[in-house]
């Protein structure tokens, strides 16, 4: 069993160390930007749903 667990890890140390490419820095970044601005879209939009699901609730049952 323990001879098992040891060739497990050091096959998954081989894949990650030679088999896996890996991004480059400048793929990484432009990942990382694209991702920020899909986040803060998404942020803006739940946002004026919230604010106009609060002014017809508002509007319904007469509170400000």
């Amino acid at each position: 069993m323990l001879k098992s667990i040891v060739t497990y890890c050091k096959d998954s140390y081989s894949e990650l160390a030679h088999k896996t490419t890996w991004p480059t820095r400048q793929e990484l970044t432009h990942s990382a930007i694209v991702v920020l601005i899909a986040s803060v879209i998404i942020a803006l939009i739940v946002f004026a749903m919230d604010s106009v699901f609060q002014y017809l609730m508002g509007f319904i049952y007469g509170s400000n």
